[in-house]
């Protein structure tokens, strides 16, 4: 459980560290969906098959993220009226809350995520199975 809590704080500080790099400021909803993506990351990697292509992991993990970013925005910017961030003057938007250019950054993010994760696996082996030390 401690270790579901530290990759959440890990995931919710890292994603606002990039956010302030970004776009030089961030929101705390944002720390909240950066920890819940990281955690749902994880989980994703330890539920498919070791064999699944990372690309494929990629994917995965670009429609979970995506769909995080559009349930945060759904409540933080339309039904809370946070105005969080707006995406409607992208091209492929939906509802201005998620688009394909930033789908396309969050595949980008997934590459060295699930490289990490591998390498949890190849060096630590005792951390790969579910429900061990690490996750």
């Amino acid at each position: 459980m401690l270790s579901w809590i530290v990759l959440f704080c890990v995931g919710g500080f890292g994603y606002g560290e990039i956010e302030l790099l970004y776009r030089g400021s961030t929101h705390w909803s944002m720390l909240l969906a950066g920890g819940l993506c990281l955690v749902l990351l994880r989980w994703i990697d330890l539920h498919l098959p070791q064999q699944t292509h990372i690309l494929t992991r990629c994917a995965i993990g670009t429609g979970t993220i995506t769909a995080i970013e559009l349930f945060f925005g759904i409540i933080c910017n339309k039904v809370l009226a946070w105005n969080v961030w707006d995406y409607s003057q992208e091209w492929g938007n939906l509802w201005g809350q998620i688009c394909p250019r930033y789908a396309l950054y969050w595949f980008a993010l997934c590459l060295p995520v699930f490289a990490v994760f591998h390498a949890i696996r190849r060096f630590f082996p005792l951390w790969q199975a579910r429900g061990t030390l690490f996750l």
